[in-house]
């Protein structure tokens, strides 16, 4: 039975499950962030372009005022009147459009990318629930929405009361200027107004971010039987993949098996090592090794080899040099040409000797290999 910390989701999300949440639309977000940022936008393009859109809807609210006579009983001509209008207010609208459009595609951005996904959009039974309603109200997100609302909420009011009262007898006196002077000032107190509610969502902005941060990465916590069996999914169970890798083993070792009854030589320590050579005079390269083992493996490529009557020689210091120097299906290295020559060549005699007869060939003894190839004489392998 597992533990109960096994049970509680204590671990930082891993890299494949913040990815399948990205997949399933779940990323951080902030709406006070969004809300700051459209605001400081809008209000900074208000600033920017002020002067040029009040010029230019000044002009549409004469122009839409001012009708001549004679336009005045063509239907047609009044339509054209409203289009032109209202494409001239669009146009007016467009760069304020486009600033917004902007800040709110930045938004997700800083928050950590852009994420396109259907999967939001399909329907969920769950989300009608009551009961899970109630429970999201009074959690401690909606405890954190709660007291972000009243803040925004005091701030507003805050900014609205200290503007007013501190230009409360500029406010009195702006009925007694001109329009358009009066106008212009007003937009003035508005945008200072529009510019500290801005910088206060800001500040509820600067603090909600890591709390959406924290949150977002607090729902997505796994548990430690989630971690082992994500583990699992992704590198394999271990118990498979031992026995996969026996079988390949298994499979490599019989492959290595079938090709000693084409060897021309096995070379023996006696016991603990086997190599089977192999020389193809037509390719006029030097031998390759066809298998080698230790202990048990060494001793079946010995059966098989009696079994097809293949030529076992005893020469420790070569056999370990083999075994440690050489890999399968590779030639032998050039530093043991020599002492591999002289085994070949009794090979050859003794071929000659069991097909024509007459002496037999005597078994070379003193082979010796060149000074550190030999593991038992380096340390690197032990019989």
């Amino acid at each position: 039975m597992a533990d109960d910390s096994d049970l509680e989701k204590t671990e930082s999300a891993s890299a494949r499950r913040l990815e399948q949440a990205r997949e399933e639309g779940q990323v951080p977000h902030s709406r006070e962030l969004a809300t700051f940022i459209a605001l400081m936008a809008g209000v900074t393009a208000l600033y920017v372009l002020g002067d040029w859109a009040g010029q230019r809807m000044l002009h549409l609210f004469r122009s839409g005022l001012t009708l001549e006579r004679s336009r005045a009983f063509a239907p047609d001509a009044m339509g054209q009147i409203f289009e032109q209008l209202a494409l001239d207010a669009l146009l007016t609208l467009a760069p304020l459009f486009v600033v917004l459009i902007v800040a709110a595609l930045v938004t997700p951005f800083l928050m950590g990318g852009w994420v396109f996904t259907t999967k939001v959009l399909t329907f969920d039974v769950s989300r009608l629930d009551p009961l899970q309603g109630l429970g999201r109200m009074f959690s401690t997100h909606g405890l954190a929405e709660l007291v972000k609302a009243s803040l925004k909420s005091v701030i507003v009011a805050s900014v609205g009361v200290w503007v007013v009262w501190r230009e409360r007898d500029h406010l009195f006196a702006l009925m007694l200027q001109p329009v358009e002077e009066s106008v212009g000032e007003f937009a003035s107190l508005l945008l200072l107004s529009s510019l500290l509610i801005v910088v206060g969502l800001g500040i509820i902005a600067a603090m909600d971010v890591p709390y959406q941060l924290w949150e977002y990465h607090r729902k997505l916590r796994m548990t430690k039987e989630e971690l082992r069996q994500e583990m699992k999914e992704q590198e394999g169970d271990p118990q498979i993949k031992a026995r996969i890798r026996a079988a390949q083993r298994e499979m490599s070792r019989r492959r290595m098996m079938s090709q000693v009854p084409k060897a021309d030589v096995v070379v023996t320590n006696p016991t603990h090592y086997s190599v089977a050579l192999h020389y193809d005079p037509d390719k006029a390269g030097a031998p390759v090794v066809v298998a080698k083992g230790v202990d048990l493996v060494a001793l079946n490529i010995r059966e098989v080899a009696r079994e097809h009557g293949i030529p076992i020689l005893e020469a420790p210091p070569l056999a370990r040099a083999l075994y440690a120097h050489c890999e399968l299906e590779d030639p032998i290295p050039a530093t043991l040409y020599t002492v591999v020559a002289e085994v070949m060549a009794y090979i050859f005699q003794l071929n000659h000797w069991i097909a024509e007869g007459g002496l037999p060939p005597e078994v070379p003894t003193g082979l010796t290999v060149p000074e550190g190839l030999d593991p038992a004489g380096t340390g690197e392998v032990s019989a």
